[in-house]
């Protein structure tokens, strides 16, 4: 499992993303019975990507191991691949998720993509959220209306995040939906771009940090790392992991 999160606000678009990778060890005792064992295979894997030329970001959350192989390598592959100069955010979020649906439709996974895009001389934000075994390719950040929308997206194990900052729906004795807790919101509108990159690393460590305290798979790990996209400047990393000794 993993845990990914895109902030769009007025001034920019953050994505981050957690570095642990789970899998299932299936075995077989000395009396026969056969058992699973749900680990982390590693806490050093790359899931926030940049298209450098494109100036788009990719990270993926869910099914890491396709055919044993890491999501991060066929990323990079479609990066080498499939990419061309003049794909841009609009057109590589369908193309990413019909590349890996051809040797694998039926992945419970998919991505956050997001850049920016011109459109008479002004910089469109897009983000989408895409699933490859549902093969969808959803525009997230626009409104009815077609406007721009702010706000935050997560993916992946998204249960410790989404408890703290939505509200909680219960079934009443007469089975109707009533809110149970309901926090104060957040005005993501007015947010600045220091303060979504603090969100971002907040949601991942908020969840790192809770998941230690429970009894469950800790499915969460690992460095973060921050990707900042802006309308008027190349993409950076703010955070990002490396290798070393």
């Amino acid at each position: 499992m993993s845990l990914i999160v895109t902030v769009n606000v007025p001034e920019g678009i953050v994505m981050s993303s957690d570095s642990s990778q789970s899998l299932t060890v299936e075995g077989r005792a000395p009396d026969g019975r056969t058992f699973k064992v749900e680990t982390v295979n590693s806490d050093s894997v790359m899931k926030t990507f940049l298209l450098e030329s494109q100036q788009v970001g990719i990270s993926n959350f869910g099914q890491d191991l396709l055919g044993g192989v890491p999501m991060s390598s066929y990323v990079k592959k479609f990066i080498e691949e499939e990419i061309v100069s003049a794909d841009d955010v609009t057109t590589i979020p369908p193309k990413l998720v019909g590349y890996i649906r051809k040797s694998f439709p039926q992945a419970d996974a998919g991505f956050h993509v997001a850049g920016y895009s011109k459109s008479a001389k002004i910089s469109v934000p897009y983000f989408y959220h895409c699933h490859v075994a549902k093969n969808s390719v959803e525009r997230k950040n626009v409104k009815p209306d077609g406007s721009v929308a702010y706000g935050a997206t997560w993916s992946g194990q998204i249960d410790v995040i989404t408890s703290i900052v939505n509200p909680i729906v219960a079934k009443d004795e007469k089975g109707q939906d009533r809110i149970v807790y309901s926090p104060a919101p957040i005005i993501w509108d007015a947010m600045t771009v220091q303060d979504a990159i603090d969100f971002a690393v907040y949601a991942i460590r908020t969840t790192i940090d809770t998941m230690r305290f429970q009894a469950r798979q800790k499915n969460v790990g690992g460095a973060i790392d921050v990707l900042l996209l802006l309308p008027d400047a190349k993409p950076r990393w703010i955070q990002r992991k490396d290798y070393h000794c």
